[in-house]
């Protein structure tokens, strides 16, 4: 179906811009100018901001603000460099926390924590507030933060109209009923297709394999025999010790585990810079840029090498002379004529930015990263590369979900720029080549909220809107509409289930008598039986342990089965039964066979009570370690044995036969 003409508003913010809009994008501004809200899902590098940015034109056109709000502060500083160089410093404000630039500017880039809490404040900046754009909001699932963008759109003005712009989900109609359900009327615009394809590669060593036998679009290809051959190769390795030692850490073999300066000369070689490596760790990838500088890589030519020089200069100009040694300047300008950098949220926000600079005008090639660089800041690159399958969830490491993987190697494909895309994952030990393959093809990132109510919030609400306000608008929550919705699928399986009894009770009509009655009965029956038989085990049990209990030191007994059977003396009755007890268990008294060995008897090896036959005298000093004393003492427990009652007056039985020769405890 082809969009309809553009609105003249639409029309004009086209005009600005150098390439054709894509489908997807005109449909979301054409709802956008129709006055509706919008919700866009579509792939990492699709160019969703494009929405966003209609959004800003359409409130400057209409004499309105647009709030633009981010997850992290760094995108927020890119987004705002972004709208100053398209609308001017005085027309864009900057909000992040750290920042306060132009607050009262028509236009506001912010963090979401900072418009969720200019909502509870009632701020006055809000007045005149018409769009409000929310980047990356599928954030919303994330554990520790994505309440809060429940909390800003729930609490919005209705007049305030919303522009979600979301990485692709599998249920976005649902996210988009919801938005309808607390927003209005939300159009639902999802765009699957990628811009630029993307090739999955595993490397090994210093060699780059295919993920699957057929190219990019690997719902259905197979994967790669030959990672499938290596996997095996390296878990025989593995098993059969083929490790070797250094430092005492223990690592797989070489051919297998590619270096870093490996990796980037590798993807140099074949092309595939300017390239993204997410290392997830901050103090990883300050290593990574070290280890490239000592093994002496470099990337640029002497002109680039000038160009970052004189650009690092203007940006770092500011900057004390005695804090640079501090902040490892010198180091990190080194890297950077190398075209090699660390990009971290623990960096000084001067430095990132001009990572950025020069990463985006291509001087730097190659950039080690955290997954922060993954959440939207404008950083493409042709290649990117993942270190390990595993990070760092604020509790524990945790595998990447097909989700986040997607997330990730989305950076990879420059629009405009590269036919396609690579994502590379390195060879580490463990790797399961068909586990990679599960992540690269996944196709479904249901989108679960994350919202749980915690007191301070609570108190917000209730402070800035009452009681039943509050109420209202957690009962409005993406977390309840789900669960609502879960709860109606329940009760149509139940409706469906009675339907199918009420069929079933009609077919059971019987000129014999009631079945249903009959069936009751029945029932009734196996509860009494069962009951009864519960009741009896119970008295049984109740009363051989009331008997073990009686047992004291000397008693001569009779255990009637199982491997311990035959006669036995008790060794530990003298002990209080509380002393004979073993996590509840019941009596566990300790008793001498008559086959020499000494045992520990429970509660099982009794199902009926139990009486002492006889009594032998134990001596006090009697030590069951001792070989001699044990002799000594089944001695007299057979020679006991014709003066018991006839029933056990018979060789002792055990569910072990000896065999002639066998040996005893003491090993004669």
């Amino acid at each position: 179906m082809s969009p309809r003409p553009a609105g003249p508003t639409l029309a004009s913010f086209r005009a600005g811009y150098p390439f054709a809009l894509d489908g997807f994008q005109l449909r979301a501004a054409q709802a956008l100018e129709a006055g509706n809200g919008v919700l866009v899902a579509a792939p990492t590098g699709a160019g969703k901001t494009v929405v966003g940015e209609f959004a800003v034109f359409l409130a400057l056109a209409e004499g309105r603000k647009c709030f633009y709000t981010t997850p992290i502060k760094a995108l927020s500083n890119q987004k705002y460099a972004d709208l100053v160089a398209r609308h001017g410093a005085h027309q864009v404000g900057l909000l992040t926390g750290d920042n306060t630039v132009n607050g009262e500017a028509p236009i506001v880039v912010m963090t979401t924590e900072v418009l969720r809490n200019m909502l509870y404040a009632s701020s006055p900046t809000l007045g005149g507030l018409g769009y409000v754009v929310m980047d990356e909001v599928h954030y919303l699932s994330d554990r520790t933060r994505g309440a809060v963008w429940e909390e800003v759109i729930i609490n919005l003005p209705e007049s305030v109209l919303l522009v979600c712009l979301s990485a692709t989900v599998s249920n976005a109609e649902e996210f988009g009923d919801w938005l309808v359900a607390v927003r209005g009327h939300t159009s639902v615009v999802v765009e699957e297709r990628r811009p630029v394809p993307l090739w999955q590669h595993v490397m090994v060593g210093d060699r780059l394999h295919d993920l699957f036998v057929h190219g990019a679009d690997a719902d259905r290809a197979t994967v790669n025999p030959e990672l499938v051959t290596v996997a095996a190769e390296a878990a025989r390795e593995h098993e059969a010790g083929g490790y070797r030692s250094a430092r005492g850490a223990r690592r797989p073999r070489r051919r297998y585990l590619p270096s870093r300066p490996e990796v980037i000369d590798r993807l140099e070689h074949e092309g595939l810079l300017p390239g993204i490596v997410f290392v997830f760790s901050r103090v990883g990838a300050d290593a990574a840029v070290t280890s490239c500088r000592r093994a002496g890589l470099r990337l640029t030519t002497p002109e680039q090498r000038q160009e970052i020089r004189a650009r690092v200069l203007d940006r770092c100009a500011e900057l004390a002379d005695e804090d640079l040694d501090v902040l490892g300047y010198y180091e990190w300008l080194d890297g950077l004529e190398r075209g090699i950098a660390a990009h971290h949220a623990g960096l000084l926000p001067t430095f990132k930015e001009t990572v950025e600079d020069l990463f985006s005008r291509g001087l730097v090639r190659v950039v080690f990263a955290t997954e922060t660089l993954a959440l939207g800041i404008n950083m493409p690159a042709r290649s990117v590369v993942l270190e390990r399958l595993v990070k760092w969830n604020g509790q524990a490491h945790a595998a990447l979900t097909p989700g986040e993987y997607t997330q990730l190697t989305g950076r990879a494909g420059r629009r405009g720029i590269d036919v396609e895309g690579h994502a590379v994952v390195l060879w580490h030990d463990g790797l399961d080549p068909r586990a990679v393959a599960g992540l690269a093809s996944t196709r479904t990132y249901p989108l679960r909220s994350s919202f749980r109510p915690s007191y301070n919030m609570t108190v917000n609400l209730v402070a800035a809107m009452g009681r039943p306000r509050a109420r209202e608008l957690l009962e409005s929550s993406f977390a309840q509409f789900q669960a609502d919705r879960a709860v109606v699928g329940i009760a149509r399986q139940l409706r469906r289930d009675e339907d199918i009894l009420a069929g079933y009770l009609e077919a059971m009509t019987c000129h014999l008598g009631e079945f249903t009655e009959y069936a009751a009965l029945r029932r009734a029956l196996r509860a009494r039986e069962a009951d009864v038989s519960r009741t009896g085990s119970a008295q049984r049990r109740s009363t051989a342990t009331a008997s073990l209990d009686r047992l004291r030191r000397g008693d001569v007994i009779l255990v009637p089965a199982g491997r311990r059977s035959g006669l036995a003396v008790i060794l530990d009755a003298d002990l209080p039964p509380a002393g004979r007890r073993h996590g509840g268990s019941g009596p566990r008294p300790r008793v001498l066979t008559a086959d020499r060995q000494v045992r520990r008897l429970s509660i099982l090896d009794f199902p009926e009570p139990v009486n002492a036959l006889g009594h032998l005298t134990v001596p006090t000093a009697f030590n069951p370690r001792s070989a001699q004393a044990r002799r000594d003492l089944a001695a007299r427990l057979v020679e006991l044995r014709p003066s018991l009652p006839a029933a056990v007056g018979r060789p002792a039985r055990s569910g072990h036969p000896r065999r002639s020769g066998a040996r005893d405890q003491d090993g004669r």
